[in-house]
């Protein structure tokens, strides 16, 4: 027979081992969401107007590059801000579920190379308070990728300047 003391002893040990798993997922989760901050510090995008126009301030991130939590047709996407990219690139698994359609195939030039990509347009592009509609797009069905690729097709019609890490984008 297994006395009091063994007992508690046993579950003394599975309490200890409870709480040490318990502190580590905290820790995981914390740091988990400290680390998407340092990559996405737009997560929620200042925005607010300034008379008539539509005004967006981005901070950049620790790798140099903004990104921002946004919308297109009304579900939520993250923009890469990309002023070398032509058109606004979004991964082709992503494409069905943004609501976008594949159109004429296209040959496009990517950081990889040459890649096959379908024109679309999207309905609409949301960025805070700044609302574009009808935007050129491509679907790349080989770009991997967790990013929309925010191109000139959006960004030629806003204004944005950059200072101290942070571009204010105007529309």
């Amino acid at each position: 027979m297994q006395s009091d003391q063994d007992t508690s002893k046993t579950f003394g040990r599975w309490f200890n081992w409870l709480a040490w798993i318990l502190l580590l997922f905290v820790f995981y989760w914390f740091f988990s969401g400290y680390l998407e901050e340092q990559e996405n510090p737009n997560q929620q995008v200042r925005s607010y107007h300034d008379g008539q126009v539509a005004v967006v301030e981005l901070d950049q991130n620790r790798a140099g590059h903004y990104l921002a939590n946004g919308r297109i047709n009304g579900r939520l996407v993250t923009f890469l801000l990309d002023t070398g990219a032509t058109q606004v690139a979004i991964p082709g698994r992503m494409a069905n579920l943004l609501g976008v359609e594949p159109g004429p195939a296209v040959q496009v030039r990517t950081a990889s190379g040459i890649a096959t990509a379908y024109r679309t347009e999207i309905a609409e592009l949301q960025l805070g308070d700044i609302r574009l509609y009808n935007v050129a797009a491509t679907i790349v069905p080989d770009y991997d990728s967790e990013h929309i690729l925010l191109g000139m097709s959006a960004l030629r019609s806003l204004e944005f300047t950059q200072r101290d890490g942070v571009l204010t984008i105007r529309q």
